[in-house]
């Protein structure tokens, strides 16, 4: 049995052309990029050429890329590092109730030492409103960090608007797009970004690496200390390999965007109207409009999410039910307690992420075995859910 891959927001296939990419660097040219000799200057130049293409991808500058160890380093060297570099002007910061835990452990960081932190609600499909963030902004803001688009319900963020209101009150803005970029068309300057979060694994380039953009004259204090490396803003030898392969990869994908978005929006939509129409007693999560081509995030009434992502498992499609960094917590996914599912609901939601490879043939097979096994788990644990019309389109 083929096992059919529904996970891709947890992580992507490495794309061969990014691998043959790599392998130089694991081998051969192996020398460190700082040293002065023909070795060293030659992964130089792969470095700085790696630099460009990630620059060029996102519509920054080359000097505007610092290279991290993940999306999640990225996400804490613009929030720790903004923070403490405009003091002067205040420790407020603040950012929304379904964000990516790295940003809301670094919020909550930042409240043990003082700062005053703002976590702004959003409505049933997942959107911050322009008004709640009108109202939290003050003089002593620092920096606001909304994500692009939230990486367990795929609800994008109206971010142009929301920069442009932080900005009207002098506060910086940052965005993690970790599962925007290579996905949809990103261009920090036309959505008014200060800084911008990315990672490699998430469009099929290797895993241990992201980046951080930084918009030109943004002060940010760096977390790494010890070298000179990255223009000084995160100090280490720079994982080469895995830079050129994210650079690669980041190449690929937004120049495939116009026909790769298309493709995978078209499979989803199939999967989400089959799954709604065939299955009574389910709802989709999220904006059904303002969505990632690859996000399709259901509930099931009256059914354990855990249980279902299993007997998926054991038929041959590997899916989750939410954040693979919360993988095993027993507790109801923020995201949905955010939109306010309660935590039955929010414990039976299932997440389906498509991706490049992701085939016309898996996802009728998944509609032909989905109804069957929410019946057979549903009739395991006494329930039955009425044969009523599904509510499709339904946004939490």
């Amino acid at each position: 049995m083929t096992t059919a891959y529904f996970d891709h927001a947890a992580t992507t296939p490495l794309r061969s052309e990014a691998l043959d990419a790599m392998l130089p660097f694991l081998r051969s040219d192996f020398a460190n990029p700082s040293s002065p000799h023909s070795s060293g200057q030659r992964v130089r130049a792969a470095l700085d050429d790696a630099r460009e293409k990630t620059a060029a991808a996102v519509g920054a500058k080359p000097s505007e890329i610092v290279f991290t160890g993940s999306g999640s380093e990225a996400d804490c060297q613009a929030i720790f590092g903004i923070m403490d570099a405009h003091r002067k002007r205040g420790n407020h910061f603040i950012t929304s109730s379904i964000e990516h835990h790295a940003v809301l452990h670094a919020a909550e960081a930042l409240r043990a030492r003082g700062a005053r932190v703002t976590v702004l609600p959003v409505d049933g499909a997942g959107i911050v409103g322009l008004d709640a963030l009108r109202a939290a902004l003050a003089d002593d803001t620092v920096l606001v960090s909304i994500m692009h688009a939230n990486n367990e319900i795929g609800t994008l963020q109206p971010i142009a608007e929301l920069a442009a209101l932080a900005h009207e009150r002098g506060a910086l803005v940052h965005s993690d797009a970790v599962q925007t970029i290579g996905h949809i068309e990103v261009n920090v300057k036309q959505l008014g970004l200060d800084a911008l979060s990315l990672s490699g694994h998430k469009f099929e380039g290797p895993k241990g690496i992201g980046a951080l953009y930084l918009r030109k004259g943004v002060a940010c204090t760096p977390l790494i200390f010890g070298g000179s490396q990255e223009f000084g803003r995160r100090a280490g030898t720079e994982n080469v390999a895995g830079i050129v392969g994210l650079a690669t990869a980041l190449q690929l994908a937004v120049r495939e965007i116009d026909d790769t978005a298309p493709a995978i929006s078209k499979l989803r939509d199939r999967l989400i109207d089959g799954l709604l129409a065939a299955i009574p007693g389910s709802a989709l999560n999220g904006s059904r409009a303002q969505r990632l081509p690859n996000n399709a995030n259901l509930r099931f009434d009256d059914i354990e999410g855990q249980t279902v992502v299993i007997a998926l498992d054991q038929a041959g499609f590997e899916t989750s039910t939410g954040s693979a960094c919360t993988s095993g917590s027993l507790a109801p996914s923020h995201v949905l307690s955010a939109i306010g599912l309660d935590p039955l609901r929010a414990r039976g939601s299932i997440r389906f992420s498509l991706g490049r490879s992701t085939a016309q043939d898996s996802v009728e097979r998944l509609l032909l075995c989905m109804p069957g096994i929410i019946e057979r788990l549903r009739r395991l644990s006494g329930v039955l859910v009425a044969q009523t019309p599904a509510a499709a389109g339904g946004t939490g």
